[in-house]
């Protein structure tokens, strides 16, 4: 794979820099060729989280979904894809089980069209699965962990993982005219990050079960300090308060790197 200056990989590696720092971090501590294969994925997912906020019109939001559905299909169906530089490389590490999660993000990802809370707990906990879960089940996937368990783990981690990462965009997401909880009040959002919590633990409950995509997992390392932090003071959710230190970060990045226990 070429890594040279210009390449597909260092854009795509670039975009997710951008996108989303934290994931970046998580990617550049694995070896060399799972870059390879986790770069072009979480591009692909930073392409498709920000069509919702570049664009007030929704019709042409849906018609960039579904130019990047199309490119999908045309990845699956195994025959000529479009030049792109996020579509090319991940079409070199797609199989049909990662192109079926990535379908399932951009369908979540559609819903951040719509400015109005999601309905109850349960739809938002849907949303979280089908984006955040289905990210991390494709990355899994496309790493080589393909028993049913280790997909268990990867989708569970991929919610808890994604709740955090929402709870801490709650004031950002607010600013921009969303409504993003469906119940603002303190017990709900403790409640939400006790459920997270409680879907981390069977995530790591069979943690042993995934061999290959632990660089996948590794994106998950802020979860449990941002869940328990909801949990424990929910009015920190709207006051953009969640994360730890930074040095408290850096300690908590190098400590999952090292030891793989999110």
């Amino acid at each position: 794979m070429d890594w040279s200056e210009g390449s597909d990989l260092v854009a795509c590696a670039k975009l997710v820099e951008g996108a989303d720092p934290e994931r970046f971090a998580s990617v550049m501590a694995s070896p060399v060729m799972c870059r390879t294969v986790l770069f072009p994925i979480y591009a692909f997912n930073a392409e498709i989280a920000r069509i919702p906020w570049i664009t007030k019109e929704e019709m042409i939001a849906e018609m960039r979904f579904q130019w990047w559905k199309d490119a999908l299909d045309e990845i699956a169906a195994g025959g000529l894809i479009r030049r792109h530089e996020v579509v090319t490389p991940l079409a070199l590490v797609a199989t049909p089980g990662v192109i079926a999660c990535l379908k399932t993000v951009v369908e979540a990802r559609r819903q951040d069209l719509d400015k109005s809370p999601f309905k109850d707990a349960a739809a938002l906990r849907a949303y979280l699965y089908d984006s955040g879960g289905a990210l991390m089940q494709a990355a899994v996937l496309a790493l080589g962990d393909t028993g049913d368990v280790a997909q268990d783990v990867a989708r569970d981690l991929g919610y808890a993982a994604g709740l955090a990462s929402y709870l801490l965009a709650v004031p950002e997401l607010v600013a921009r005219g969303k409504l993003p909880l469906p119940d603002g009040r303190s017990q709900a959002i403790r409640d939400l990050a006790l459920d997270g919590l409680e879907t981390l633990a069977r995530a790591r409950g069979q943690r042993a079960q995934v061999s290959k995509g632990g660089a996948a997992l590794a994106s998950a390392w802020m979860a449990a300090p941002v869940l328990k932090a909801a949990a424990a003071q929910p009015e920190r959710v709207g006051d953009a308060a969640l994360l730890p230190s930074e040095a408290v970060q850096r300690m908590r990045r190098l400590w999952v790197g090292t030891t793989g226990r999110w």
